[in-house]
């Protein structure tokens, strides 16, 4: 492991006569280790540490004797993701395959799958799989099996998992349980597949296996993200027929459906009806009656509720900073949203490049050059360099460059910009942060290694998460 890490630190490279510098490096020597850490401390400073480098040496610092499955999956997850959105895929692959033991537990195996997904490579988690399967006791549990189709899921590459599930549970003798049929169901639910999906639910019930409310939650969630509300509110009847009792997710689509349409007195309504079935409203519920009051023009009181979520008992996800700011400045209430932008910053939940973009345009467009070039200042100091292009391109879009301040010269600027396009193209826009990614697509770090399918959207344009 130390030799991996030795060898992903010394990557450097030239081109057209422009050295590439690796992410961590500002000087010759390469970053001291860190002392011995907890897989709970190092976990902690991974989610802030997006140098790739320094990840990688925070993760050879843990303690081993604190890993547990999880806690392995957790720090490997967010090293290797932050390799791969360095586009360093094929070390990436290399950190992930160094610790698939000759013969792994059911446990371990589904970590390292799950670590595979969070750097998006599916495919090699297959490979992975198939390679490992052959050690592992006979027979193989669903564990493993789930982990990787739901991998395939993250990453959406959901078309492959119908083929995947039929063949690997055959090749296998994998007897597949709910949680793997939720995963087939969420695929299916992806590209709108409602025939196949309750063609699962079928299958199901013909071979003994009650469907659960994250499936019919999937499905319903389908149905309102179709327009299709007659049927979503179908298939709530047929979820409490079946005696599936809705949690936070169901109601939460419920949620969703008013709440993008820009009705808050539904939301509210769905809030109500949770309370009375002792369910609590979570943040992702307070999110989209933000978002209905912002839809409906009643920005006060969403800026009111923002305020109240402390007391609520539901602290803003990076969702809640991330649309909050999109409409705020949507509404030219700058004051407001640059207060958002405070509390987003110190919570290392900063929102995504394109709405930080819109929000520093909105600034400097109505005058604020100074607070504008501060918001980009404070954001380009939390990130290595390779992840700035965007940022880099803006600046000169806006003319920041020629400035005295911390601005960089113009032609300094301009030769920057072109050497970290150079080295990755796919960091243009490059604020797809840790927190703000799992939040709002709702990816459970915690969930697939025990074998349960990972929750999220099948819409990127929506504002909390959905449905398992």
């Amino acid at each position: 492991m130390a030799a991996l890490a030795s060898l992903l630190r010394r990557r450097i490279r030239r081109r057209d006569g422009v050295l590439l510098r690796t992410l961590c490096a500002t000087t010759a020597t390469p970053p001291a280790a860190p002392a011995a850490l907890s897989a709970s401390a190092a976990k902690t400073r991974l989610r802030r540490e997006y140098d790739a480098d320094r990840s990688i040496s925070l993760l050879e610092a843990i303690d081993t004797t604190s890993l547990s499955a999880g806690s392995t999956r957790h720090a490997l997850s967010l090293a290797a993701r932050r390799l791969s959105r360095a586009g360093r895929h094929a070390d990436a692959e290399k950190l992930l395959s160094s610790h698939i033991q000759a013969s792994p537990t059911e446990s371990h195996l589904s970590a390292i799958l799950c670590s595979y997904a969070s750097a998006g490579l599916p495919e090699k988690a297959l490979d992975a799989f198939r390679s490992a399967a052959p050690s592992l006791a006979s027979p193989i549990s669903s564990m493993p099996f789930n982990a990787l189709l739901s991998g395939f899921v993250r990453c959406r590459r959901h078309r492959r998992v119908p083929v995947l599930f039929e063949e690997l549970s055959k090749e296998f003798s994998i007897t597949p349980n709910a949680a793997s049929y939720a995963i087939l169901v969420k695929a299916h639910c992806m590209v709108r597949h409602d025939a196949k999906a309750h063609e699962v639910l079928a299958r199901m019930r013909q071979e003994g296996i009650p469907p659960t409310t994250t499936i019919y939650t999937t499905m319903i969630d389908s149905m309102y993200k179709q327009k299709k509300s007659e049927e979503a509110k179908a298939l709530w009847a047929q979820m409490l027929e079946s005696g599936c009792k809705p949690d936070q997710a169901s109601y939460n689509v419920r949620a969703m459906s008013h709440g993008l349409d820009g009705k808050p007195d539904g939301v509210l309504q769905v809030v109500a009806e949770m309370e009375a079935d002792g369910v609590e409203p979570d943040t992702i519920t307070y999110n989209f009656l933000m978002t209905a009051y912002c839809k409906a023009g009643k920005v006060e009181d969403a800026k009111a509720l923002y305020r109240s979520l402390g007391d609520k008992g539901c602290p803003a996800n990076a969702a809640t900073y991330k649309h909050m700011m999109a409409y705020l400045s949507a509404h030219g209430d700058f004051d407001a949203a640059l207060e958002i932008f405070r509390e987003s910053i110190s919570k290392h939940k900063v929102p995504d490049f394109k709405t930080m973009k819109g929000f520093v345009e909105g600034l400097a467009k109505g005058g604020r050059v100074a607070e504008a070039k501060q918001v980009i200042s404070e954001v380009k100091n939390k990130f290595p360099d390779n992840m700035l292009s965007g940022w880099k391109k803006l600046e000169k879009e806006l003319g920041f460059c020629s400035d005295n301040g911390d601005a960089i010269p113009q032609a300094e600027c301009a030769a920057e910009e072109a050497v970290s396009e150079a080295q990755d193209p796919a960091t243009a826009e490059p604020l797809e942060l840790e927190d703000s990614a799992a939040e709002e697509t709702g990816v459970s770090e915690e969930s697939a290694a025990d074998g349960t399918p990972a929750p999220e959207t099948s819409s990127d344009e929506e504002v909390p998460r959905g449905p398992a």
